[in-house]
This record gives C-alpha cells, sequence and structure tokens, in this order.
C-alpha cells in the first residue's frame, strides 16, 4: 500500500480507514482459527471438502480481496511484479493445492502487517503535523472600523494585527508593542520564552504568552517562516537517501527474478524426472515449495521499514528544531567529519554589549561612556546601539548636534554639548592628530575610542557575546568524532582567536570577506577525505552553504537566502543542535542498516529452506509479515529515542 503525506485535515479519515481494516482482519482472524479448530476436533461436517472451501474462501474475502484489487491497479498502471502480485499468486497456489488454511493465513498476517506499516507512518506524520502545522485560521485586522477578523491570507503586508494571550501569531511581522513575551516551541523546540521588544520580528506560529500585543505584518501568509518550514518538512520525503533509492530499485529487478525463480522450483525438478527414471516427480509438493519461496520472497519489510526508518528520523529532529530538507541529507550528515562554522550568529549571538569602559586620564567613566553614547544616538549600527543601550538613562545636558559627519570606514565627527567629539577607530584619531594609549592595539574585541576637542578621552570595548552552548556544541562535536573543526569570521584576527581559545576550537581565521570563507572551504575539500559541513546564518554565508557537503543554517534568526540554500536548518538557532544532528542522522542509519541486515538474513535461511522442502507456508509468513513488524518496530523507535 502507498503512503502519501497527510496534514491534519485526512488524520481522522485514516484512522477510520485503519478502524475498517482491524474489523475486516478480525472477522478473517476468527473464521481462520476456527476452522483450524474444527479441523483439529474432526467435528464430522468439516470433513466435506466443498464446506471447508466455503469456509475459508469467507476467511479469504476480507483481507484477500482489497490485495487483489491493488494487484489488478498495479498491473494496469504498468507494474506487474508487485508484492501484491506475490501475495496474491502464493494465495491463490494454496487454495489450488487444498492447503486452504494458509492461503487464508498468507492474506491475513500481510494485512496484519500492512495495518501496523500504515498506523506507524500515520504516527510519525502526526507527529510531524502537530508540532509544526499550527497556522491559525483567523486575523485580527486592526483597521478604520475597528478590529476584523479575517483570513490571515487576506491581510495585506504593513497592516497591524493583534494577538491575545494566548493565541497563536498568524503572521510575520514586526513588534508595535514595547516587550512581549511569546513561546516558540512550535518553531524552534525551545521551551523557554522569548522576550521580543518594539521593532523586533515576530513569526507566525509563536503564541502570546503575556499581554495583548500589535504586530505590524512583513510578510504575506504563504511566505511566513511557518509556511516555509512546513513546505521543506512535507517535500523531505521526495529528497531520497541513498538506500532507499537503492531498495526501490532493487525492488523492481528483485520481484520479477524470484517469481521466475519460484517457476524454476516447480518445472526443473519436472523436465528432471523427464531424464532420470528413478526420480519420483510429486507436482503438489513442489508447487508448495515454490508457493513457499515466493511468499518470503516478498520484499515489504525492505519497501516499508527504510522509507519509514528515514522519515521517523526527519520526525525525530523536527521535533527538536532541526528540519532535514530530505533523507538524503540525514543520511548525508552521519559521513561528516569537519565542520566550519561562521563565528556571528552562529557561535555568538550577533548582539554586541559593552564590556569595558576605560577612560582616559582627566575623564570618568561616565562621562566617556555618556559622550560616546550621545555621539552614536543616531546611529543604526549594531555597535553604536550596544552603547546606547548600555546607557539607559542619558543625563539630560549631554546631546549631541544634528550635524554629526560619518565618516566612512573611520567613524563620527560631531558636536556633544557644545564640545568637538570624535568617536571610532585608530585611524579616526590618526587622521585627526591625536595621540591616544597605545594599549589598544592588542585588545581582542571591537575597541572605540573617543577624542573631546582633539583630546584622547579613552575607549570603551564592544564584543559580540558567544551562545550559551556554544562550548557544550564544540565539546559535542569532538565527542561526536568529528577530526576537525573551523571557524571563519569577517571580525579581526585578535577576536576571532579569542573566541576560538574559550571555545576549545583549534582553527579560526577572521578579517574574511564571503569569498574569503569559500575559498577555505574549497581548500578543505580539495581533500577527498575531509566531508564538510558549513553552519552559517547570513546573506553572506550562502555561498558557502552552497559549496559544502552539507549545509547547516540557523533558521530562527538567519537570512532567508541562507535558509533556502542550506541542506539542514537548526531552527533553534543553537549550535549545540549541530552534533545531535549527526546523533539523529547516525541513529537513523544504524536503524535502516539493521532493517536491510535482519530482512536479507531471515529471508535468505528460509528461502534456503523452503526450496529443500524443510519450511512451511507458516514459516514463510513469519519470514515475511513477521519480520516486516519486527522492521517496522525498529524503525519507529527513532521516534522514542532521546539524543
Amino acid at each position: 500500500m502507498s503512503h502519501g503525506h497527510c496534514n491534519g485535515s485526512c488524520c481522522g479519515t485514516e484512522q477510520d480507514m485503519q478502524k475498517k481494516e482491524m474489523l475486516k482482519i478480525a472477522v478473517s482472524f476468527v473464521l481462520l482459527a476456527a476452522g483450524i479448530f474444527l479441523s483439529a476436533a474432526d467435528v464430522p461436517f468439516f470433513r466435506d471438502g466443498r464446506i471447508r472451501l466455503v469456509w475459508y474462501l469467507a476467511a479469504y474475502v476480507p483481507v484477500g480481496v482489497p490485495v487483489l484489487r491493488e494487484a489488478w491497479e498495479t498491473m494496469r498502471s504498468g507494474e506487474i511484479f508487485s508484492e501484491f502480485t506475490l501475495m496474491s499468486v502464493a494465495a491463490a497456489g494454496a487454495f489450488l493445492i487444498g492447503e486452504y488454511p494458509e492461503g487464508v493465513a498468507v492474506m491475513v498476517f500481510y494485512a496484519v502487517g500492512e495495518l501496523f506499516q500504515d498506523r506507524a507512518v500515520s504516527r510519525a506524520k502526526r507527529s510531524i503535523g502537530a508540532l509544526l502545522d499550527v497556522r491559525p485560521e483567523t486575523a485580527a485586522v486592526v483597521r478604520e472600523k475597528g478590529i476584523e477578523t479575517v483570513s490571515p491570507a487576506e491581510v495585506r503586508i504593513g497592516e497591524t494585527i493583534e494577538v491575545r494571550v494566548g493565541e497563536r501569531v498568524p503572521l510575520d511581522g514586526i513588534s508595535e508593542s514595547d516587550a512581549a513575551s511569546f513561546d516558540t516551541s512550535a518553531l524552534t523546540g525551545e521551551s523557554v520564552p522569548r522576550r521580543i521588544g518594539r521593532g523586533e520580528e515576530v513569526l507566525a506560529g509563536m503564541i502570546a504568552t503575556e499581554n495583548v500585543c500589535r504586530i505590524r505584518v512583513a510578510r504575506p501568509f504563504g511566505e511566513s517562516a511557518l509556511s516555509r518550514i512546513l513546505d521543506l518538512v512535507r517535500n523531505a520525503a521526495d529528497r531520497k537517501a541513498p538506500a532507499e533509492l537503492f531498495i526501490r530499485k532493487f525492488a523492481r529487478i528483485y520481484t520479477p527474478a524470484v517469481m521466475a525463480a519460484a517457476a524454476l522450483i516447480v518445472a526443473v525438478p519436472w523436465v528432471w524426472s523427464l531424464a532420470a527414471s528413478g526420480f519420483d516427480y510429486d507436482f503438489g509438493d513442489w508447487l508448495y515449495r515454490g508457493l513457499v519461496f515466493l511468499v518470503v520472497s516478498c520484499p515489504c519489510a525492505l519497501v516499508v521499514s527504510v522509507p519509514l526508518g528515514y522519515f521517523g528520523g526527519i520526525g525525530a529532529a523536527s521535533r527538536r528544531g532541526i528540519l532535514f530538507k530530505g533523507s538524503n541529507y540525514l543520511d548525508a550528515i552521519t559521513k561528516v567529519n569537519t565542520v566550519v562554522m561562521d563565528k556571528t550568529g552562529t557561535l555568538t549571538k550577533g548582539v554586541f554589549e559593552v564590556q569595558q569602559v576605560v577612560p582616559a586620564e582627566g575623564f570618568s567613566e561616565k562621562q566617556l561612556l555618556e559622550t560616546v553614547a550621545a555621539a552614536e544616538m543616531r546611529s543604526n549600527h549594531p555597535i553604536a546601539r550596544a552603547i546606547v543601550r548600555a546607557l539607559p538613562e542619558m543625563t539630560p545636558v549631554f546631546h549631541s548636534s544634528s550635524d554629526a559627519k560619518e565618516i566612512p570606514g573611520l567613524g563620527i565627527e560631531t558636536t556633544v554639548n557644545g564640545k568637538e567629539v570624535l568617536v571610532g577607530n585608530a585611524k579616526l584619531l590618526g587622521h585627526y592628530g591625536v595621540d591616544f594609549s597605545p594599549e589598544t592595539d592588542g585588545i581582542p574585541g571591537t575597541i572605540v575610542l573617543c577624542a573631546v576637542e582633539r583630546r584622547y578621552a579613552g575607549y570603551i570595548v564592544v564584543a559580540d557575546m558567544p551562545k550559551e552552548d556554544a562550548r557544550d556544541a564544540v565539546a559535542g562535536l569532538r565527542k561526536e568524532g568529528i577530526r576537525r573543526i573551523v571557524m571563519l569570521s569577517g571580525d579581526r584576527q585578535a577576536i576571532v582567536s579569542r573566541l576560538a581559545a574559550d571555545l576549545g576550537i583549534g582553527q579560526a581565521y577572521g578579517d574574511l570577506l564571503p569569498e574569503g570563507k569559500v575559498e577555505r572551504i574549497e581548500r578543505l575539500k580539495a581533500d577527498p577525505a575531509n566531508v564538510v559541513a558549513f553552519v552559517g546564518d547570513g546573506i553572506n554565508d550562502a555561498p558557502a552553504l552552497a559549496l559544502s557537503d552539507v549545509g547547516i543554517a540557523m533558521g530562527g534568526l538567519g537570512s532567508d537566502v541562507a535558509v533556502e540554500t542550506a541542506d539542514v536548518i537548526v531552527q533553534t538557532d543553537q549550535p549545540g543542535r549541530i552534533p545531535m544532528a549527526i546523533r539523529i542522522g547516525r541513529a537513523t542509519r544504524r536503524i535502516v542498516m539493521q532493517n536491510i541486515v535482519l530482512a536479507f538474513a531471515v529471508k535468505l535461511a528460509v528461502l534456503a529452506l523452503g526450496a529443500g522442502g524443510l519450511a512451511t507456508l507458516w514459516e514463510a509468513v513469519f519470514a515475511d509479515v513477521g519480520v516486516s513488524l519486527l522492521a517496522v518496530l525498529n524503525a519507529v523507535r527513532i521516534m522514542r529515542k532521546r539524543f
């Protein structure tokens, strides 16, 4: 049976269908068990062959007719040799030689196996759907007539929507409220609420947890971050892992081959009996052996459990805020031995904070900070905003003039309280002939120098803070056997080297432009032994993401270009999820390989016994359906596994 993708709207229908299937199986099983009991008890009326045939046909119909219908449909579509054909021929042959119970048992246990497989696939789909398909059906839009409740698809970019406590945000936008707290678990898998202030981005799927908030819509409904995630997960099953592609190709060749082999098991001994007068050929015995061979050789365990294993792995990763764009990437990440990471936004928060305020003689810390903050007030640069944030209550007398002159690559020249103020780098002060302390040269971090009336006033150290789990991420990668971890950044080498030393990263390269990052990736890939994963979040990281063997994007705050280019998306923005993604990939591959080995080992053993007349259809049923059930149970294990 084919397993398509399902959203929440079809889950009820699937469950109803599964209930009907269970009822059919129950009817067939009761009739089969009763027939076996009547035969064993030698009940007189059941000795009549016609009564036995009708009894077992009644048991066969509920489970056998759907398989016959599927076999007919697949033959009409050009696929003559399918698992349905195998089952139909095997059951018909059993009835032909009078082995009615075994003919029914083949179909009953096959139906049981299919039911388990369908339920496992449905559960995997529902787990992803429950996590991600959380888009509200309505949006409260603030318009001239008041608040109107409309479909999110009808809301225009630039309109303001209102979200009450406990409601989900229907569209991506910018917060117009001073401060609001949101549950982001649907997007990131993270249970800790995120605090979002005025002017910061709010994404569809988040839940308001504290107060009513207003959001200015930034993207249409179909282009929201949540819609993009849903599309990625739904399309993930279309990108097959090498093992899946092999099994599909294998099944197309394997099925007609085993049917031909089963026919030969029946025909060759007959031909031999014509040539060798001492050989006694019993058609019924050799037909039975051929039927055993057919049932055993059905590739159900492989055809279903291998894709289910990968689908389960994608679901397990999704619940933890890690999105694989296909099972091929789930497979590829298991081979990674070199991880290259961008610094800003990946290992660090991408948010600058003031680390030190060092005034020169004649200035106080407060005076220096207020002067620099006044000069930087009108700038939108992240460093300027960090300095202004460090001084929330500006002294009223400190104000800068509106004629501030920005000097590209150097800094700002402005007037604060009627005095000329220079704020920028060492080149700026050098350009104006200001002498300053040489100690700033070796300080790791971004240095903002200040001069008042051409007199050196001191410096402020601003740094991008590492993420809380950055050190754990590096340690986790080493634990997973990643032999080389590299950090790349456009920041000064001194800053990059210090962070690398703090986090335990062996190789770190700073002062890089986007093409410099690409060049570093190319050097690593020049060695065929290196399988490279690159982790980044910005637009400038897109070329490196595309070039690497596995591109991993920080999707929570990362750019759209990075997310579109990457193969794997970490929605939590936590570097600690990178080793987890590798663990999930390896666990999934391990389970898939276990299923392949189990299926082949059991089938080959029973095939050999069946061809030699030492195995019955009952053993054949176990070798097919029993192994399928074991493989499915093993595959769904990934969804409950802790990482």
